[in-house]
């Protein structure tokens, strides 16, 4: 049985997150439901690069699905394009893989871009999409906070407090802080993040950018591990997984 890539994005709003829950609909369940109309109605289950959480949104999640038909790469997407409907999901592209690729273990780096809205007037065409401050943000003292936490460290004090990881040792490759007009935007790069790690940063680096700390803090705070001294979780609908890395380039058909 072909074992597919999927290249995927969606508004996560509407969903309790990417990993399938008895709570209400999630992305994953829109996506198995509709492979299971490729598979004559046999479950189908899908393996995400990453679990985004409630209201998370993606334009470059990576997932892999078995099926039981030898289908083109083009028609496994444009069938799941079609099945997942009316649902804010689309397969962007689609590629079989070897028996020995996982979504998850075979990506080598994840990417996310997180959003602040940096004016008085509250949000109406980006509703959903970013978190709004009405306060004046310092960027630049942002950025040099963030190179604080740049290596590989010990996040327990950026992590959730359900997080499972085995470990909180984690390297942080990239952590930019720029503004972009009336945006201030946050560009993290790794090859794995815990759970809640880049809003909980997010909000932590905004403690700085108030001028309620001075750019030094956070690197306090990561090298403290209390998680109760850091900042707030910064609100989940301004971040989007915008992409996942592998050694090998993918063919998306």
């Amino acid at each position: 049985m072909p074992s597919y890539a999927l290249l995927i994005e969606y508004d996560g709003a509407p969903f309790v997150g990417w990993q399938r829950q008895d709570t209400g609909l999630s992305v994953q369940q829109v996506l198995e439901d509709a492979a299971a109309r490729l598979n004559g109605g046999e479950e189908a289950v899908l393996t995400a690069a990453g679990r985004t959480d409630a209201g998370v949104h993606a334009e470059g999640q990576v997932a892999q699905v078995t099926l039981t038909g030898d289908l083109p790469p083009e028609r496994v997407r444009e069938a799941l394009n079609f099945h997942t409907r009316p649902h804010p999901v689309a397969v962007l592209g689609a590629a079989v893989m070897p028996e020995d690729w996982s979504a998850r273990f075979s990506a080598t780096g994840r990417a996310y871009r997180y959003r602040i809205l940096n004016r008085r007037a509250r949000p109406a065409l980006d509703l959903g999409r970013v978190w709004h401050v009405q306060k004046r943000l310092d960027a630049g003292a942002m950025h040099e906070a963030a190179q604080g936490l740049l290596g590989k460290h010990d996040f327990s004090a950026f992590r959730a407090a359900a997080c499972q990881a085995k470990s909180a040792l984690r390297t942080l490759d990239r952590l930019d802080v720029a503004r972009l007009g009336e945006e201030v935007v946050i560009t993290a790069e790794a090859r794995s993040f815990l759970h809640h790690q880049v809003r909980n940063m997010v909000g932590t680096l905004a403690e700085v950018g108030l001028g309620k700390r001075p750019a030094s803090w956070p690197r306090s705070i990561l090298e403290g591990r209390d998680r109760t001294r850091a900042g707030q979780t910064a609100p989940a609908e301004g971040l989007v997984l915008t992409g996942v890395r592998y050694a090998d380039a993918i063919d998306w058909r």
